[in-house]
């Protein structure tokens, strides 16, 4: 029965969902009117010096030609990252914030950004087709797609933290909001996927429907453990799971390798029933 459960998780592990436009995430607004799109002076020339958005350090600028000076050696604005997807033939130019990026790739990954209300604008051959506002938060990774007949959707949001990354493949960041593992699935060996909350969703109610005891929880996590990474809030739910606190304890340990915001993991200890076990969590913690 065991190999059954095993088997059956590990067949949904390497399903791959096709990718369907505009089916995951949360559409954002456009907030560029008719007319701004469809008129010829909204186009962005990229040998402007000044950014396009005055957004942060503008009233700084130096418009009298000469270098300024005054370096800012220590100026920490926070640190926040966004990804932007954008699958389609074409040159399109990205403006977020005071940071601009085109290309033809189609994939515009943006770093050192501050927390707080940002404005992006996406322009296709330097012509203007949508304007929004991101909210970005500290030490975060936004993830998002665009396409030109569907909009600007955010697909997830994951924590950033020592500007680390859990995956090999760039094209997993936005692959895995749909439950794609992208080709890698039969590559071998491990890689580390974060599981979206979606895919956990589905993932803890096979487990709740398919498992009895605590040894085929276990078996089943463990089998995941293998290609997954997951979130500290998606391993206190997985521990909960177990019916007895030496068994919490021995998941919590043994996934804690797997967790991509360990500064996070005290929340695991409200899965357990009793105070030893979770000092004896946070012992292990603390010496990891």
């Amino acid at each position: 029965m065991k190999n059954i459960f095993i088997g059956f998780m590990f067949l949904i592990g390497i399903h791959s969902f096709a990718q369907e436009a505009g089916k995951v995430g949360e559409l954002l607004k456009n907030e560029a009117s008719k007319t701004e799109i469809e008129s010829p002076n909204t186009k962005r020339s990229e040998a402007r010096i000044k950014n396009n958005s005055g957004f942060r350090n503008q009233s700084q600028n130096n418009e009298s030609g000469f270098k300024n000076s005054r370096y800012q050696w220590n100026v920490d604005y926070g640190y926040s990252e966004v990804f932007l997807r954008i699958p389609e033939q074409g040159i399109f130019s990205v403006e977020l914030g005071d940071q601009f990026m085109a290309n033809n790739s189609g994939k515009f990954r943006f770093f050192d950004l501050p927390s707080g209300r940002i404005p992006i604008s996406i322009y296709e051959n330097g012509y203007l087709l949508y304007r929004t506002t991101l909210n970005v938060r500290n030490n975060s990774r936004l993830v998002l797609d665009f396409f030109t007949n569907k909009g600007l959707y955010l697909l997830d949001s994951y924590p950033v933290q020592n500007q680390s990354y859990g995956f090999n493949n760039w094209n997993d960041v936005w692959n895995n909001p749909y439950g794609n593992q992208g080709n890698n699935w039969n590559n071998g060996g491990s890689y580390a996927n974060v599981m979206d909350n979606s895919s956990f969703g589905d993932f803890l109610s096979m487990l709740q429907r398919n498992t009895r005891f605590d040894d085929d929880r276990l078996s089943v996590i463990r089998q995941q453990m293998r290609t997954t990474m997951f979130t500290s809030q998606q391993i206190q739910a997985l521990v909960k799971e177990m019916s007895f606190d030496k068994n919490k304890l021995s998941l919590a340990k043994s996934i804690f390798n797997n967790c991509v915001d360990k500064h996070k993991y005290f929340i695991v200890c409200d899965a357990f029933d009793f105070e030893s076990s979770k000092r004896e969590l946070m012992d292990f913690v603390a010496k990891s």
